[in-house]
């Protein structure tokens, strides 16, 4: 059950995957996952009643774009591990074991999104921007659903943030062989000692956030806030995901999908902000 930071002195002797209450048990990972969509909520809520927005209708948002992300997360990691699936395909509505991709949750909360602008008739650009707020928050802590489960971590490293891991409480799939050339022995027990890119990524997510605060009153057109979400997510993804050991790949290439993503995003989130301003600019000037 332990999780150590051996550079940082930092050694968590009992960390469980669960509460057990008689023969009934609740994942961490789910209890991290719920306060991260609450917290979600509650900044989105924040900005709304700031901006001069209604509140409610986040809560009414929150209420179905959680239920149609988690689905799409779901169909997503289904989808590029299809050779899997497809051969076994009553595992396909058991997350119980695992499997949920955080991009096809962020698709799908973008579409859900759009559908609720036109039924609401609220500018779609608005409720991302502000919606946004809450799904990068969400990413923040639900990020550490993975510290519990011990998973979606990187390769071998012996750097400041190296994190050690029982080589018994992870997944066989999730090891590579410069992991197991590097196991650590500590009073009998054998550990992988990895990248923790799950904290990477809450860490980056923070700066994305705390710089979409920032420009949140400065934006020059609904939707640039969430444009920044965008890229800055897919940056900071697209060096993350090479670190991992675990990332999905694009049907019969090498090439990892949330990478490939990330860079794409990044891309075109980039061009969309710098064309819409020059615009804008350009608009002002005549006007």
């Amino acid at each position: 059950m332990n999780i150590n930071f051996p550079h940082l002195h930092i050694f968590l002797s009992h960390v469980g995957k669960a509460i057990k209450i008689g023969d009934f048990s609740i994942a961490y990972y789910g209890i991290v996952i719920a306060l991260g969509m609450l917290a979600g909520l509650g900044i989105a809520c924040w900005k709304a009643k700031q901006t001069d927005q209604n509140p409610e209708t986040y809560v009414d948002l929150a209420l179905i774009a959680i239920v149609c992300s988690l689905i799409g997360a779901r169909i997503y990691y289904v989808l590029f591990e299809w050779e899997y699936y497809s051969k076994h395909p009553a595992s396909i509505i058991n997350v119980r074991e695992g499997g949920l991709a955080i991009y096809g949750g962020v698709i799908a909360a973008i579409i859900t999104t759009f559908v609720f602008s036109k039924v609401k008739k609220i500018p779609y650009g608005r409720l991302c921007d502000t919606a946004g707020l809450g799904l990068v928050l969400g990413q923040i802590i639900g990020r550490w659903g993975n510290f519990f489960n011990r998973e979606a971590f990187g390769g071998y490293t012996d750097n400041l943030f190296a994190m050690q891991l029982p080589l018994s409480a992870v997944r066989s799939g999730d090891l590579t062989d410069q992991l197991l050339e590097h196991q650590v022995v500590v009073d009998g027990v054998r550990y992988i000692q990895v990248h923790p890119t799950f904290l990477y990524e809450s860490v980056w997510n923070l700066l994305v956030l705390i710089c979409m605060l920032i420009f949140f009153n400065k934006r020059k057109f609904e939707g640039e806030v969430f444009l920044w979400y965008l890229g800055g997510y897919g940056f900071g993804r697209f060096w993350i995901e090479q670190l991992r050991t675990d990332s999905l790949l694009l049907w019969n290439t090498q090439i990892r999908v949330s990478a490939a993503l990330g860079m794409v995003l990044f891309v075109v989130s980039l061009v969309w902000i710098i064309t819409m301003r020059i615009r804008l600019a350009r608009q002002k000037s005549v006007s």
